[in-house]
């Protein structure tokens, strides 16, 4: 099977935080809260993809209030953050979802990432993951962590299934 065919399978479509919707830097304010940047591209893509009827969800070892809220206006609905084993999350969502391991494509970009590739059916990272990752992965972006690799692959997977073309774009992100 070659990788359009992967692609054009996908229901489900999993995206780790820090390092793949982030670039992976952190600024740590004075009360402890870390600040991240996220892409609007990226953020244009995941609402056209739930328009569009996929669906989105965020597995994170890590989160924050911010990030939440962030999501929520994206209007993601299975946000998991302070994951500790995202085999076991993503396997539950999959499971709760009723979906075939198939229909669902993970991007990770560092070591905890790993076990949930194990879950899917498309594994997937930025170009800047981890060599453990970038050896492991089925697909691996042309871009960086937080500078477009969510829309790289969400664009990939609407256009090998004949949804990219938007006609009644999403007004506001």
């Amino acid at each position: 099977m070659n990788l359009l065919d992967l692609f054009s399978k996908i229901k489900l479509l999993i995206f780790d935080l820090d390092g793949v919707l982030t670039n992976g830097k952190l600024l740590i304010q004075a009360d402890g809260e870390w600040l991240r940047e996220l892409n609007i591209k990226d953020g244009y893509a995941i609402r056209l993809a739930q328009q569009k009827g996929f669906t989105i969800s965020i597995v994170s070892g890590s989160g924050s209030l911010p990030v939440q809220q962030r999501l929520n206006s994206l209007g993601v609905e299975y946000v998991y953050q302070y994951v500790e084993n995202k085999f076991l999350q993503v396997n539950t969502l999959i499971e709760e979802l009723k979906l075939k391991k198939e229909e669902v494509l993970f991007m990770g970009d560092d070591l905890p990432d790993l076990p949930a590739f194990e879950a899917v059916g498309l594994s997937t990272c930025p170009c800047d993951a981890a060599d453990e990752v970038l050896v492991k992965a089925l697909y691996v972006s042309p871009r960086k962590g937080g500078e477009g690799c969510v829309r790289d692959v969400i664009e990939k997977v609407l256009k090998s299934q004949g949804l990219w073309v938007a006609q009644n774009p999403p007004s506001s992100l």
